[in-house]
């Protein structure tokens, strides 16, 4: 699938722009006739235009998922009660406070007064409703299901928001005790270790290896904090900029799902993501080369989602879901299992949506117990940091004490 820009005319003769998800040329064609317009040009959309997309969706301002949550509910509710689509986009229009989702459906509204299809008329905005969004909008209109389809979303959207409030409870007191520690490390480096540093000098002893740690780099840290705040400024943009290329996000998101303690959790926060959108989807009757494009997406992870989309030219080949997802080598056994299991009975959606229920429950496991995981390293960096200060400040006290009782 890709964007396509295209120019075309109604049956009053009255010229229609967009942009248009679709598999080809012609299948833009198809859905540009099924909507009632003549295509006068048609070419698929270039990257500038979607970086400038980008650009001017950044300026506008981003969207929370708790909008897109509200958002699927609403349609869901007005759907149900049978209040026609273009009313409804109005309505919700009217009464959203969120300024770029209100712009957002006010041009979906526009673009279906001229006739095109809802799903169209979101896929005009990819920055706010990505493709999961409306490949299922899509299906649920043309199966006439379309509640049932932002019913899904909902479910979805409303998973995703609980994970990620259940991560920041959990790594909120880990976050406190870091920040306090880089607190209490710079007043220290200052204040506290220059005002003794002055002392020790008058003393004139030899001073243990850890004084003078501490005094060195107390003094670099005062002397040389603009020199350091630079070079710390650029080593983060260096390293967003990798990380923003094509080669520096796979290998960052490859190397993030191998970091201790966090990265299994990861994975299956990803894995668990990656089930649910694979077997919503299936279940609407997307086709399984689609789902796999679209779930592998919706991992948000590049290093899973290379392999996954892989898994296209197997099937494409006739290779069953099963072999394919082994050669992947980023499934876990019971994802394995579950798609064998599935092929068997022919229920691949039910089999692959309980592995995602597992995973849920493993995430949430592993969160509860994320704190527990972090705490001893935080104490022993913290004691560390104790000592050090310790050995270094108050064993020239005890030595100058001992000094002024001998004399």
């Amino acid at each position: 699938m890709a964007f396509y820009q295209y120019r075309a005319r109604d049956s009053q003769g009255q010229l229609h722009e967009g942009r248009m998800e679709a598999t080809s040329l012609r299948a833009l064609a198809s859905n540009l006739a099924q909507a009632g317009l003549i295509p006068v040009e048609m070419k698929e959309a270039r990257s500038g235009s979607k970086s400038w997309l980008a650009l001017r969706q950044f300026f506008k301002g981003g969207i929370k998922p708790e909008a897109l949550l509200i958002l699927s509910r609403q349609f869901a509710s007005l759907t149900r009660a049978g209040i026609p689509i273009l009313r409804i986009v109005e309505g919700l229009r009217d009464t959203s406070d969120v300024r770029v989702l209100k712009e957002a459906l006010n041009e979906v509204a526009q673009a279906l007064n001229q006739g095109q299809t809802l799903a169209n008329a979101l896929a005009n905005h990819p920055h706010l409703f990505n493709s999961l969004f409306v490949s299922l909008v899509e299906v649920g209109e043309s199966t006439g299901q379309l509640e049932q389809a932002f019913l899904q979303l909902s479910h979805y959207y409303q998973l995703e928001l609980d994970t990620r409030r259940r991560i920041k409870a959990a790594i909120r007191y880990p976050l406190f005790v870091t920040i306090a520690m880089v607190a209490a490390m710079t007043v220290i480096n200052l204040y506290v270790i220059p005002a003794f540093s002055g002392i020790f000098a008058r003393l004139g002893a030899e001073l243990p290896w850890t004084t003078r740690f501490l005094i060195g780099s107390s003094y670099f840290f005062t002397h040389y904090l603009g020199l350091l705040l630079a070079i710390l400024a650029g080593v983060v943009a260096a390293a967003l900029w990798y990380v923003s290329t094509p080669a520096g996000k796979l290998r960052w998101h490859k190397t993030l799902l191998r970091i201790p303690i966090v990265g299994p959790l990861i994975k299956r926060i990803l894995l668990a993501r990656f089930c649910r959108s694979f077997a919503m989807m299936l279940a609407a009757g997307v086709p399984i080369t689609r789902v796999l494009r679209l779930a592998g997406s919706a991992t948000d992870n590049a290093f899973l989602t290379q392999a996954i989309h892989r898994m296209e030219e197997g099937l494409s080949s006739g290779e069953s879901l099963s072999s394919v997802a082994a050669g992947s080598g980023v499934f876990t056994p019971l994802i394995m299992q579950m798609f064998r299991v599935g092929e068997e009975t022919g229920r691949v959606d039910e089999m692959v949506m309980e592995a995602g229920r597992f995973y849920e429950e493993e995430v949430d496991y592993d969160i509860a117990n994320l704190t527990a995981r972090i705490e001893p390293i935080l104490i022993v960096a913290i004691a560390a940091m104790v000592l050090v200060l310790a050995l270094g400040i108050f064993t020239p006290m005890w030595d100058m004490v001992n000094v002024v009782k001998g004399g």
